[in-house]
């Protein structure tokens, strides 16, 4: 029995197959299918007109067709016109090339054209068979994204025929009128087939109002579904945690220090938000050594004071670690009973854990994701903290929450979210921020250095560290790579100990026993390491006042956020901190940008929006596993007046026109950005 075909026209299983690994599955995937770039063949250029590095297309005939061996295998082709002639060459070929490429043959040839050793050539160029009867295209000829065996013409034929019904627009021709848009079809239609007339430059801009009204359309959906879900969790009902002042004014009395202002103002609207009864979903960003974890202790024993649990998850045991050895001796001077979770623990240390969670005998359970993938249950969970948030995918957030009858949610970031993205991949959460310093914080000094000036740092490494200082030496990774050639851990402790004899060395990455790595740790705090060789491990939590020089290895190979993060370890005490990024060359374009950015700014929230230039919001979202489409269209940076102006669209038309609101959604997010009526 035949399967119905989910495309309106007959397609082989064969191309069904390829076109489903473009994520092509019915005809509405194809209709918004776009061309990454148009090609003009509108014209012919006579070959004595050519001029090397001008991309054209030329109509000739085949004079002569050999395959060469030397210096390697190819076909050429030698084509002539009324006026020249042109060397063609193809370095991949099949046999049946070179049958069709018969003398007397016509065809036109369509690329770019260089200087070749016995006159000009075109390599690789597209062809097809041409006659002085062949019309020429009315249009631009699109290109597509595609695949592995799904040529061009195959995909256009494809989009074609896709496009042969007629494409509803969700909103009315008013709103259209008054936003200064052009209708979806309109759109649509011109960016697959643009007339002859439409300006290159501005369509590959995206500056063109067809790609205006897509990226509207995606940026409106995307910002009614968020709303939509901020509503529906504001409906939602749980229990509130009013502040008792008991807990957290002990607690804050108790503080060696006062809370800055910034943190003071984020912790009145956590607290303000725990007190409603709706879950709270707010986020709290703060950069490097904000003071984002006082705050968020002051959430928990919130929680606890009315008689709740709650939860704090980091994504690596040593910030999960950290956090709880921080922590809870500082709480359980005030009655606070505290758990720790891991997946290496010993399975009886484990049990008993969850067992007292279970009870409730432990009021703040501190832990990594074996808090949410293990079968124990919370007694009374009523606060989930999640630590750098982006390290966490959605599903795993929600494991969490099954912990719990709709718990409160207090996510935390030290990469701070750009505003663009905060108004749009996290338009559904509250965000709390932490703009300023604590007192006392050192200035960072960032160096750039060639690893050719390596003994010149390993002389500063010695000096600090001889001078009661201490140093973290950062490598990216533990084994050995041959495809990145990257100085391993292992390799970098041993060579270092043998360079600077001494000095009291230590090691730590994330493939220690946890016993070992807490050892390696506690000897570094407590200054009995001089010098710590790390993984990257080391990137978020470690406090150590007294480390003040940085050394990170490969540092062309890290994000912006990363080199920020790690760079935070440092400058937490009253010694002049330096970071020296140690740099392989030649630099590629986007390793040099990066760099330029780092040592020219220590502002997270700047770093930040670079970051979101050069990588886009999949890092900053965790996208691998986040659930969230990525938008197709929009771009956050160039479009950030239209997602403005999406955003009050979306509430006008929550508010007055639901039903538009849900016919626009369910046609953009419904079924991967399916067309309605498909």
């Amino acid at each position: 029995m035949k399967t119905a075909s989910p495309f309106s026209f007959p397609v082989s299983p064969a191309l069904a197959a390829k076109l489903a690994k473009l994520g092509l599955t019915r005809d509405a995937d194809l209709v918004l299918h776009l061309p990454l770039r148009w090609e003009d063949e509108t014209r012919l250029t006579p070959i004595r007109d050519l001029l090397p590095g001008q991309t054209a297309q030329v109509q000739a005939v085949v004079t002569d067709a050999s395959v060469a061996y030397r210096p390697r295998r190819m076909l050429t082709v030698t084509v002539e016109d009324a006026g020249g002639v042109l060397g063609i060459r193809f370095l991949n070929f099949y046999p049946s090339h070179l049958k069709l490429f018969q003398p007397g043959e016509s065809f036109r040839f369509n690329g770019e054209v260089r200087g070749g050793f016995l006159g000009l050539e075109m390599v690789h160029p597209r062809f097809a068979k041409a006659g002085d009867d062949t019309p020429l295209p009315a249009q631009l000829t699109p290109v597509y994204p595609t695949t592995a065996g799904l040529g061009q013409a195959t995909l256009r034929r494809a989009v074609e025929r896709a496009l042969v019904a007629p494409i509803p627009d969700t909103l009315p021709a008013e709103w259209l009128a008054e936003l200064g848009l052009p209708e979806l079809e309109t759109s649509i239609r011109l960016l697959h087939q643009p007339p002859l007339d439409c300006a290159l430059a501005e369509l590959e801009s995206r500056r063109h109002p067809a790609w205006q009204r897509l990226a509207f359309d995606e940026l409106l959906a995307q910002q009614l579904s968020l709303a939509t879900a901020r509503r529906q969790r504001r409906s939602r009902p749980t229990l509130p945690l009013p502040p008792r002042q008991q807990l957290t004014a002990a607690f804050t009395k108790a503080l060696p220090f006062e809370l800055t202002a910034a943190q003071a103002r984020a912790w009145q609207e956590i607290s303000a938000d725990l007190a409603q009864p709706h879950p709270m979903r707010r986020l709290l960003q703060g950069d490097v050594g904000s003071g984002k974890t006082v705050v968020a202790a002051l959430a928990c024993l919130q929680a606890i004071e009315n008689g709740f649990q709650a939860a704090f998850m980091a994504p690596t045991e040593i910030l999960a670690e950290q956090h709880y050895r921080k922590l809870a001796p500082m709480l359980s001077g005030l009655g606070v009973r505290c758990a720790w979770v891991s997946g290496s623990q010993r399975k009886a240390e484990r049990t008993a854990a969850w067992q007292a969670i279970a009870a409730g005998e432990a009021d703040l359970a501190f832990g990594t994701h074996a808090l949410f993938q293990e079968a124990g249950s919370f007694q009374r969970l009523g606060l989930a903290v999640v630590d750098e948030q982006h390290r966490f995918g959605v599903g795993q957030r929600l494991a969490l929450m099954q912990k719990g009858s709709e718990p409160h949610q207090l996510m935390m970031s030290a990469t701070p979210i750009p505003r663009t993205l905060a108004m749009s991949f996290f338009a559904d959460l509250d965000v709390s921020t932490i703009d300023e310093l604590p007192p006392g914080r050192t200035p960072i000094v960032t160096k750039l250095v060639s690893s050719a000036r390596r003994d010149d740092v390993l002389a500063r490494v010695r000096e600090a560290c001889l001078e009661g200082g201490q140093t973290y030496w950062v490598c990216p990774l533990i084994e050995e790579s041959e495809k990145l050639q990257l100085q391993t851990a292992e390799d970098t402790h041993a060579a270092l100990t043998a360079q600077l004899p001494e000095l009291n060395i230590g090691l730590v990455h994330g493939r220690l026993k946890p016993a070992d790595k807490q050892a390696v740790m506690g000897a570094f705090q407590s200054g009995a390491i001089h010098l710590l060789v790390a993984t990257t491990v080391i990137e978020v939590g470690v406090d150590v006042p007294n480390a003040a020089l940085m050394v990170i290895e490969h540092a062309e190979r890290m994000g912006l956020a990363q080199l920020h993060q790690l760079r935070g370890r440092v400058g937490r005490g009253s010694r002049e901190s330096v970071c020296v990024l140690l740099y392989e060359t030649p630099l590629s374009e986007l390793a040099r940008a990066r760099l330029k950015v780092i040592f020219e700014s220590t502002d997270g929230f700047e770093i930040a929006r670079q970051d979101l230039l050069l990588r886009g919001p999949g890092e900053l979202l965790g996208h691998r596993q986040s659930g969230l489409p990525m938008l197709l269209f929009a771009d956050l940076e160039r479009d950030v007046e239209l997602l403005e102006t999406a955003r009050d669209w979306a509430q006008r038309c929550l508010a007055h026109h639901p039903e538009i609101a849900a016919r626009h959604v369910e046609r953009w997010l419904g079924s991967r950005q399916a067309l309605a009526g498909s």
